[in-house]
């Protein structure tokens, strides 16, 4: 088991916990939904810090050796996950109508027991504080981080990251398995997996559609900008796609990245820089998922979807999703604590937000990597370089 990836361990979770359901075993589901709750109580308990542990280092290191080239890229990465999700809201305010039912699943969002059994106990576990107060506390630290010369805060503040990032690799990520069984065994259990799975399949698919019209318009763009083909520029970055979807990491995916960037032409220095800084503040492919499922998750609880409520809430994603951490599912527990304060989730809807997200995280991280060719591609256009005249290169 341990040698499975994220994904494939998912999926048996998910086959599992239906296979429980369907034994209609009341004890067996209330046992799974007791370490459910108490790993929902968990999560809740380490969302704020997840936000201050990631959110101020990830500011504070922002604006260390700022200058214009900084900027250029931030604001370039930062448009790009802007313009992604909300290609993604009107995408789907538009098509979701026609494929997911609103209100389809019978439990309420706020009060999941009322169909779902509960489990035998509870432990209570209040976070130390509320969301948008760690939010405030994070961007006020990091920008502090960012401005004084000292070193004691920030040392402090990345120390505390990797903390927080030990808890997430260690404890969450391979917990997360036995929670999302527990839910499909809860949700079979209820008579609502065959809604759940047939929304995984449709909105999986229009995701990925949205991935590959994303990079389209990325390298189009770039392509303008820069003087080359983009149908050539995107090929050349095939190798850093297919490397994301297997490592689920866009640090991992660097070197990959790296390379196929250079062999479009970008200036090596540009893409020393411009790459790696890109494979942390540039996820408009995880964006894209992150919007699409918890729209979806709206609509199935019933929940209003306006574009005054979504759009703020992607223009909060792409500040926070510089905070996002280098492990998989990063940048759905990165989102939590908006998707608590801005859209209104409930432990129930979170619960299968995770799931959605991570069960085609690996895209998603495909799609951001693949992008930050494009970005390199720009911001070594307007660094004063050119595409040096080997992007018919392929390397693979």
């Amino acid at each position: 088991m341990k040698k499975l990836g994220l994904l494939p361990k998912l999926i048996l979770a998910i086959i599992i916990g239906i296979l429980i359901g369907t034994t209609r075993s009341e004890i067996l589901v209330r046992i799974m939904a007791t370490f459910t709750g108490i790993f929902g109580n968990f999560l809740n308990f380490v969302i704020p810090l997840i936000i201050i542990g990631f959110v101020a280092p990830g500011i504070g290191e922002l604006g260390k050796g700022a200058g214009k080239l900084l900027g250029i890229t931030t604001a370039l990465a930062y448009l790009s996950t802007i313009l992604s999700g909300t290609l993604a809201y009107g995408v789907n305010h538009t098509l979701f109508k026609y494929i997911l039912v609103p209100g389809a699943l019978s439990f309420n969002a706020a009060n999941p027991e009322h169909a779902l059994l509960s489990g035998f106990f509870t432990v209570d576990m209040p976070p130390i504080m509320g969301v948008m107060t760690a939010l405030l506390i994070a961007f006020t630290l990091g920008i502090g981080i960012a401005a004084v010369d000292g070193t004691t805060i920030k040392n402090f503040m990345n120390e505390f990251q990797q903390i927080v990032e030990g808890i997430i690799r260690k404890i969450i990520i391979p917990l997360l398995p036995i929670h999302i069984a527990g839910i499909f065994a809860n949700m079979t259990y209820a008579g609502e997996v065959v809604t759940i799975m047939t929304v995984f399949s449709k909105v999986f698919g229009l995701i990925l559609i949205l991935h590959f019209t994303v990079l389209v318009i990325q390298y189009v763009i770039a392509g303008i900008i820069a003087g080359g083909n983009p149908i050539t520029l995107l090929k050349n970055m095939i190798p850093a796609y297919f490397t994301a979807i297997g490592t689920q990491s866009s640090a991992a995916t660097i070197p990959v990245t790296l390379r196929q960037t250079k062999v479009n032409g970008v200036n090596d220095g540009i893409a020393d820089f411009a790459v790696p800084l890109c494979a942390t503040i540039h996820l408009s492919g995880s964006t894209v998922t992150l919007v699409s499922c918890s729209m979806a998750v709206m609509m199935l609880h019933n929940i209003p979807v306006t574009f005054h409520l979504m759009f703020g809430f992607i223009m909060m994603l792409g500040i926070t999703m510089v905070a996002a951490p280098g492990v998989p599912g990063g940048a759905v527990m990165a989102a939590l604590g908006l998707l608590q304060t801005m859209l209104g989730f409930s432990p129930a809807s979170i619960s299968l937000m995770i799931a959605l997200y991570l069960a085609q995280d690996s895209f998603g991280t495909a799609c951001n990597v693949t992008g930050d060719g494009a970005i390199s591609i720009m911001v070594n256009k307007f660094a004063g370089y050119r595409l040096n005249k080997n992007e018919t290169n392929v390397e693979y």
